[in-house]
């Protein structure tokens, strides 16, 4: 990566934030359509897309710009109902025009939305052999390596990148490559760089929030709420940017506002971080009415996944990050193995480790918690499992030292968790 490089070019692609929906997008799908998606409106653009195919079914670019617009429709309105007609439309495109890139494309950003890596790999490789210079088949391949785990082929894809389509799609995702593996400067220099050279609305809230998530993820709430009023300024509707507004207002002690900022959230895309959040922020008040208000969250969650998974969607990894606190530890432990098998990454690790922890078997955690921990990312709730796990394994010494590393990380992660941790904490300390 070389990051004096000025980011250039923008958008949003990928599983980080969706397809894009710049002009580029849609370069054979004719200007009314093209125009419509470049200003931002995902609908009107949709609609125009649907009327132009009307009257030229046979347009491969068209075919494959409306495949787009429907992946970006589902992840802006949380609504996975999109993504089948985004595979017909896809598979459209490829019938008329085999082999097309910008359908090759597409389909490996759908997959990479339905959390089918795998398969996102393979439509990016297939994009790239037509077209390697494919900015959003780049894109897809960091990403479905980086979930894939395989962290090494992650970087080489972003520097492959880099070197042949600079711009915000991949100086986010390099940027993101180097946060997991404890390079959070450089993460941040390449993000800075990257919100220097962002012009465009949608690249600057995308960006912005990207700051603002590695600010929060380092425990640095007062940058990380900046960088997020950024983003709202740029675009005042970008939900990751409130979402993360609400966390940084939580860790900061105004819980109020942060449960006010997550209703706003949920109304508009019930996905399951937000609906867990929300939940948790309503437990820790504690009240009668509050727990009932958080179970309704919790509830929703499973709501949710089952309309993903009609949607085509694996959410194996929600259901058991959410189950194993919030529900039954068995269904957990179910999805966490079921995720491992496909795939190897930090996040499957830690889901797994804390699985089988809540589930009793605390032993076959450990190793998959430190797992988790290995490549250097610096993740508070990580380091929290670990902590929690090796205390219920008698490694009190080691409990100590990352119950500790969590806090002092984020000492807001979660309302619940770092309750738990500082107790548990607490508790060690007495002990000794």
């Amino acid at each position: 990566m070389r990051p004096a490089r000025a980011a250039r070019g923008g958008g949003r692609d990928g599983t980080q934030a969706g397809a894009r929906t710049g002009a580029d997008a849609a370069p054979a799908a004719g200007a009314l359509a093209a125009g419509a998606l470049a200003g931002g409106d995902l609908d009107a653009g949709v609609r125009a897309l649907q009327s132009h195919l009307r009257s030229q079914p046979r347009d491969v670019g068209g075919w494959a710009s409306l495949g787009l617009a429907y992946v970006e429709q589902a992840r802006t309105n949380g609504d996975p109902s999109r993504y089948p007609q985004a595979e017909r439309a896809f598979d459209r495109s490829l019938a008329l025009g085999s082999g097309n890139e910008q359908a090759l494309a597409g389909r490996a950003a759908l997959a990479a939305a339905r959390h089918d890596f795998s398969g996102a790999l393979k439509y990016a490789d297939r994009a790239l052999r037509q077209n390697p210079y494919s900015e959003r088949a780049l894109s897809s391949r960091i990403d479905a390596l980086v979930e894939l785990g395989r962290y090494d082929e992650a970087a080489e894809a972003a520097d492959t990148a880099d070197s042949r389509r600079p711009g915000v799609p991949v100086f986010t995702r390099y940027a993101y490559v180097r946060e997991l593996r404890g390079d959070v400067r450089t993460a941040r220099e390449v993000l800075e760089r990257a919100l220097d050279g962002a012009s465009a609305p949608a690249d600057v809230a995308y960006v912005a929030t990207a700051l603002g998530q590695l600010a929060w993820n380092q425990g640095d709430y007062e940058t990380a709420l900046t960088h997020f009023a950024r983003a709202l300024a740029a675009d005042e509707d970008y939900l990751p940017a409130l979402e993360g507004r609400a966390r940084a207002q939580a860790a900061s002690g105004d819980r109020a506002g942060a449960i006010g900022t997550l209703e706003q959230v949920v109304v508009r895309s019930p996905l399951p971080g937000p609906l867990v959040a929300l939940g948790e922020l309503y437990e820790a008040r504690g009240a009668d009415g509050d727990r009932t208000k958080a179970a309704d969250q919790y509830a929703l969650v499973d709501a949710h996944t089952a309309l993903a998974r009609a949607g085509g969607v694996n959410s194996d990894l929600d259901t058991a990050l959410a189950a194993a606190d919030h529900g039954d530890p068995e269904a957990a432990l179910r999805a966490a193995r079921a995720e491992w098998d496909r795939r190897h990454s930090v996040h499957t690790a830690d889901a797994l480790a804390w699985a089988l922890h809540r589930s009793g078997r605390s032993e076959e955690a450990l190793p998959h918690a430190r797992r988790a921990t290995a490549t250097g990312y610096r993740n508070a709730a990580f380091l929290h499992h670990r902590g929690m796990i090796e205390r219920a394994t008698g490694h009190d010494g080691d409990a100590r030292r990352s119950l500790t590393a969590a806090l002092e990380l984020n000492p807001g992660f979660s309302p619940l968790g770092a309750r738990e941790a500082r107790a548990a904490l607490d508790e060690l300390e007495a002990a000794r």
